[in-house]
């Protein structure tokens, strides 16, 4: 009897079935109206008919978009090879050993070498189970619906990242040639490893908090650490394999000659061959409009290890960015860069314009936010690292278009993705730059003190 009073009082019946709504809902009136709003003349219907049995992108794509994409740069960096990430989220990983490899086969004047993102990957994937296991310990005292713990559930693991994950992971563990520690089926497709390890972490993470509460000790709670840790290392190391500790390796000349013969730690493989100083030499720009420029911010909890740097960064307007970017390209300088790259992408010819799809005729109406405010509302963020390898410029020296080396394997363009100077202002977030090539005043700006933001933020 309750619920039948309790639905009246919610909607009355109307003799069309609809329910005559409270404010704010949608009413018989206002239904009358949003039909009568769709002619459906002979325009929708030819539009409709195309929409029902094909791609939306097939039909808006803009047939004049290619036509200044040509291939030739002002300034490009020289590289060899196309990797593949496949079906993981490893673009951060991938793009920050690409832009290694580049500088290591020019300076040692290799044949092209492609280094081991599976060796990374396993100890990115270790030192994710320790940082989410630790914050536990950490916030152990923290109520379970707590934002910070509610967050850390919700998170505990992840294969993507960022910049700072790649130095912190590079400096500690060195690299290793892709010979050393070959692709998985899991390392190239690594959602169900994730998931895994998700739910095994979330399980001890459980227990950790429970022991706390039971008033174990901090001695206590580190010794059942390592043991929850032996068996993240038992998972990664079935599905992965073993990194090795040392390995022998045979370099060759680009004539197939054979150089020289060596057994290496990783370590002492990175510092001979790359030898970059990634947490010092480097600064990371981002472009946020829906933020105060020539601000330095940091998020919590996003970083790669417990004892590495979060993420923090020199927000900048775009132009100031995109200087940077030319003298390090003129300097044959790659860099380490990230997109919003699902947006305008044409993936059949890896070119991306603004002009690329025109969804604004073929739905007859415009999308319009800019930038800040497709951040503000969650329509645009950072989704894919790539590897930035040349600019052209024109006769006044501005860019018109953008090269990045891409890590979805061979195709259109070789495997590169070539942008209007357009679509970079709207769609890159992120560059990292050698500290060369940064003028004195930016510099200067990048040593102030962050604002902190919190892990949840809606931008990360």
């Amino acid at each position: 009897m309750k619920k039948l009073i309790f639905s009246t009082l919610l909607c009355t019946v109307a003799a069309t079935g609809f329910c005559v709504s409270p404010k704010g809902g949608i009413d018989d009136a206002m239904m009358s109206r949003l039909r009568e709003s769709y002619k459906n003349d002979a325009n929708d219907k030819a539009i409709s008919n195309a929409l029902r049995g094909t791609d939306i992108d097939i039909l808006a794509i803009g047939a004049d978009a290619k036509n200044n994409l040509d291939d030739n740069f002002t300034y490009r960096v020289k590289s060899k090879g196309i990797t593949n990430q496949k079906s993981s989220g490893r673009c951060w990983l991938f793009t920050g050993l690409n832009f290694l490899r580049s500088q290591i086969m020019a300076e040692h004047d290799m044949p092209m070498i492609e280094f081991s993102e599976n060796y990374n990957f396993f100890y990115d994937q270790l030192e994710k189970a320790n940082l989410f296991l630790q914050a536990m310990i950490d916030t152990a005292k923290e109520p379970e619906e707590s934002r910070t713990v509610e967050w850390l559930f919700a998170h505990p693991i992840q294969d993507g990242g960022q910049f700072t994950g790649i130095a912190d992971n590079l400096s500690k563990y060195g690299i290793v040639p892709k010979s050393v520690m070959v692709e998985t089926y899991t390392s190239s497709n690594t959602s169900k490893l994730r998931r895994m390890l998700s739910r095994r972490l979330r399980e001890d993470g459980l227990k950790l908090r429970r022991m706390a509460a039971d008033g174990a000790n901090e001695k206590t709670l580190l010794k059942e650490k390592e043991v929850m840790l032996q068996g993240v290392y038992r998972m990664l190391a079935l599905t992965l394999g073993v990194p090795p500790t040392e390995f022998t390796w045979t370099r060759k000349d680009k004539n197939g000659n054979v150089v020289s013969r060596k057994t290496y730690t990783p370590q002492e493989f990175y510092k001979e061959f790359a030898g970059n100083d990634l947490k010092n030499d480097y600064v990371m720009f981002m472009n946020d409009p829906s933020r105060e420029y020539y601000k330095v911010y940091e998020i919590d909890y996003d970083r790669h290890t417990y004892d590495g740097r979060n993420w923090t960064y020199l927000n900048l307007p775009i132009e100031d960015i995109k200087k940077m970017a030319i003298e390090s390209l003129k300097n044959n300088q790659m860099m380490y860069s990230s997109w919003d790259s699902g947006k305008f992408l044409n993936r059949a010819d890896a070119t991306a314009d603004l002009n690329n799809y025109d969804y604004d005729s073929l739905f007859g109406m415009t999308f319009g936010m800019n930038k800040a405010d497709r951040i503000r509302t969650k329509d645009s963020a950072s989704t894919h690292a790539m590897t930035l390898v040349a600019v052209d410029l024109d006769d006044n020296g501005k860019p018109v278009k953008w090269m990045v080396e891409n890590s979805w394997g061979p195709g259109a363009n070789d495997g590169h993705v070539i942008m209007t100077d357009d679509w970079v202002n709207e769609y890159l977030f992120r560059l990292v730059v050698n500290k060369k090539f940064v003028p004195a005043d930016i510099l200067k700006m990048a040593n102030q003190k962050p604002i902190q933001l919190p892990a949840w933020d809606p931008l990360f």
